[in-house]
């Protein structure tokens, strides 16, 4: 029987009450006494040099209160990247400055060179068009290939369009080589991780206040990692002391990585508040999101397979350029190296990898993780290949697979690319895929869709994923420049119910629901008592935000630890009301107990003794019943999974329908399947939006010609299936508390691989030969392959 509540229950979503019923509280629906408005002037030209900037017309407008231009930050400090890559030959990243406001030059169409704060939005706008800007167009520097070969940079100080050129692991590098080379038999694929644009629905927006009375700023914004923004405001950007800054984020509308970043708008309005001394607010348009969010993906790799004839993987080598766009953005140049790279091993035992990825700066929008993060791109590119090679040798695309797996009793496991798998059973989720997509009644179903004139594809998909990035001693010797832990802060009042503070921000993972589900276990009481607290630095003891799928593992892990530690105290203050040892004090669903007898007390008495001590031993027990915890993991965890889905490709348009998909996931111990099953429906659509749909385009002038929902597609509700989720194979993670895994980007990560060779599959079956088509795979994508085949 299904629980009815706390951990493994499908408790329904608390925060999805306010937010069906319009009561949610977003940045933008917050009004300050006296708030004004800020606009930027956004370049229309990819790159320019700027040779002035005439504010005086706009100065002299009704409402204006002041202007800003890059000359006003000329003397603070930029917007690091959060990771400090080195390339194969030692020598440290390029890492150019990113201005709050550009100064000097222009370089990706979107990037702001001025800012005007008025009365109104409407006096603002008035004022920012009567800005005159003198820019001398430079040819724009777009492609990533003609970016390295060409002599014009997007960065004239550095010298180079080149961020770094990363091998990993470089002594893997001759042993690779020489395996390909000698390997009977070596299958090579060139692709494309096509450019997404996040499209969160909810665009970003910043409000700054400032208090002269004590010299504080406060920051509302829409971010995934408040203490992430302070830190780099404090350290790196203005120079704010951190206790002089609060950043605040209410209820975020969707984020998939595009939020976990400070954007320059945080800083300026932060600048601006403190010169006119009012609050300063700033809410994105729909096309400056286009413009200006960090995107995502966008490589361009060449994938060899090397393997004995029976399928038996010898190695695989990668060579990738990574698009960074204008500027480094924070996770950007972890992305494509440690969170691309270390997975290039999947589920198996192949004895040889090495991984080549050239960072590349363009003038494009700034680009860096999106859900998945790496992830997605490394899994691509592996079973796309595994997927051909398994056609050149005449081997069952599952079987290929299986003969490579990595087996239960080979754990934990060290992947050819550096990462300790710790649990999972591989042979076991295919098992279940195999149950469920009836592939016996495949041929039949086939046979009927050809009947209608249309082609069936089915497509298979195999995927491992590192997430819960850490740990913090692991990663800083790989180059990150901060650590990767989190905190909680277990408050029991006086009266019972629970205040817990963590360092996770919700913004539709279902926190609020879940965590108090897993506390409220741990006590013995009613999850409804317990409120969880988040998004506000000056009330979380810190943080290191949401993304990477690391809540649940780091920060719950941390809120366990901190109850853990509630449990003990308890303990002590329950012995002492029932003048009993504490050794000798049992705590079981919410009633402590003396072993062998019947005196016991209520959590909720203690609870309350706690706050009067009237004849406490003040010497052993301190008043109150508050207790902080702070989780480092001792390493990531490892969800993985086996997809399938079947297609009908039209082969008069090259439309391709997904008519079923099935995905299989461990995720170790479930806290809440509902939760689960929804966060997987989500990673799906996204998933499938890359594959079939969504793809941010520019042209050779650095023009995004997809800056809006008439020329990127979204996926609806047609372009999408129903899915079969099943997450019942789970193998719990060894190293932390809970036993779980991250769920929150799986489905976008096994399902771009699963989709493409279900179509591939599809224009086989009809005699075409097509091996490949890179995504978003369009109708005149498909459509054309068959005319070419």
């Amino acid at each position: 029987m299904p629980k009815d509540t706390g951990i493994g229950a499908s408790d329904k979503r608390r925060e999805d009450i306010r937010f069906l019923t319009g009561a949610g509280h977003y940045t933008d629906d917050i009004k300050h006494y006296g708030a004004t408005t800020a606009i930027f002037c956004r370049s229309t030209v990819a790159n320019g040099i700027i040779k002035s900037i005439d504010t005086s017309a706009a100065e002299d407008m009704p409402g204006v209160l002041a202007i800003f231009t890059g000359a006003d930050f000329a003397d603070v400090g930029g917007n690091p990247a959060g990771w400090l890559i080195n390339s194969r030959d030692g020598t440290p990243m390029k890492e150019p400055k990113r201005p709050v406001l550009a100064h000097g030059k222009v370089r990706h169409v979107g990037d702001a060179y001025a800012a005007v704060i008025a009365e109104t939005e409407l006096q603002a706008r008035n004022a920012a068009e009567a800005i005159v800007a003198e820019i001398e167009e430079l040819p724009a520097i777009v492609d990533m290939a003609a970016a390295l070969a060409g002599d014009a940079f997007v960065h004239d100080e550095i010298g180079t369009n080149q961020c770094f050129d990363w091998g990993w692991i470089e002594d893997n590098r001759a042993a690779t080589d020489a395996a390909i080379k000698a390997a009977p038999h070596v299958t090579t694929l060139e692709l494309v991780n096509n450019r997404l644009v996040p499209n969160a629905m909810e665009p970003r927006c910043s409000i700054g206040s400032y208090d002269a009375g004590n010299d504080s700023y406060i920051l509302q914004t829409t971010s995934q990692n408040p203490h992430l923004t302070r830190l780099l405001i404090s350290a790196f950007v203005m120079g704010i002391p951190e206790n002089k800054l609060t950043v605040i984020a209410p209820d975020v509308g969707g984020g998939f990585g595009s939020k976990i970043y400070h954007y320059g708008e945080e800083a300026l309005v932060l600048a601006a508040a403190r010169k006119i001394g009012r609050p300063v607010k700033w809410t994105a348009d729909r096309t400056e999101a286009f413009l200006t969010d960090a995107h995502g993906r966008d490589h361009v790799t060449k994938i060899e397979l090397a393997c004995e004839k029976d399928g038996t993987f010898i190695a695989f080598r990668t060579e990738t350029m990574a698009n960074v766009g204008a500027y480094l953005s924070n996770f950007s140049t972890a992305t494509p190296t440690f969170l691309h790279g270390t997975l290039m091993a999947g589920n198996y035992t192949v004895p040889n990898v090495y991984v080549n990825v050239k960072a590349v700066f363009t003038n494009t929008a700034p680009v860096d993780a999106y859900r998945g993060a790496g992830r997605p791109e490394a899994t691509y590119s592996i079973e796309r290949v595994i997927d051909k090679a398994a056609r050149e040798l005449g081997i069952d695309p599952i079987a290929i697979r299986r003969k490579n797996f990595v087996k239960p009793d080979q754990y934990p496991f060290t992947s050819a690319a550096g990462l300790e798998y710790d649990s999972g059973n591989y042979d076991a989720l295919m098992d279940t895929l195999e149950k469920h997509i009836d592939r016996d009644g495949f041929a039949a179903r086939r046979k009927a869709s050809e009947a209608r004139g249309m082609l069936r594809g089915l497509g298979l998909n195999a995927y491992i994923e590192a997430c819960g990035i850490a740990p913090s001693n692991l990663v800083g010797v790989l180059g990150s420049r901060v650590g990767l832990y989190d905190a909680a802060t277990v408050r029991v009042n006086a009266t019972g119910n629970l205040s817990v503070m963590v360092g996770a921000h919700s913004h539709g993972q279902g926190h609020e629901t879940v965590f108090p589900q897993i506390v409220g276990e741990m006590l013995g009481i009613d999850p409804a008592s317990i409120d969880i607290v988040h998004g506000d630095t000056s009330k979380i003891p810190f943080g290191m935000g949401t993304y990477g799928s690391r809540s649940l593992a780091v920060c719950g892990s941390a809120m366990v630890r901190a109850t853990e530690k509630i449990i003990a105290k308890a303990k002590k203050i329950a012995a002492h009301m029932l003048e009993a040892s504490a050794d000798d004090v049992d705590f079981k669903d919410g009633q402590f107990t003396v072993k062998g007898t019947d005196k016991s007390v209520s959590f909720g008495e203690v609870a309350l003794k706690a706050y009067i001590p009237h004849n406490f031993p003040i010497e052993d027990i301190e008043p109150g019943l508050e207790e902080t915890a702070f989780y480092d993991p001792a390493n990531f965890t490892y969800p993985s999974g086996a997809y399938a889905c079947e297609v009908e490709v039209d082969p008069d348009t090259g439309k391709v329908r997904v008519d079923r998909f099935v995905a299989v996931d461990d995720f170790g111990n479930i806290m809440n399947p509902m939760i689960v099953t929804g966060q997987v429906h989500g990673g799906l659509g996204q998933g499938i939006g890359q594959a079939l749909l969504e793809g941010a385009r520019y042209d050779d002038d650095g023009q995004l010609l997809s800056a809006s929902y008439m020329d990127y597609t979204m996926p609806r509700a047609d372009d999408l299936p129903f899915y079969t989720v099943d997450h019942a194979n789970g193998t719990p993670c060894t190293h932390n508390p809970l036993g779980v895994k991250g769920c929150g980007e799986a489905g976008a990560i096994g399902s771009p691989p699963t989709i493409v060779n279900a179509v591939v599959d599809a224009l086989q079956s009809a005699g075409k030969n097509v091996t490949h088509i890179d995504m978003p795979l369009t109708p005149l994508r498909v459509w054309d392959a068959m005319q070419n085949a």
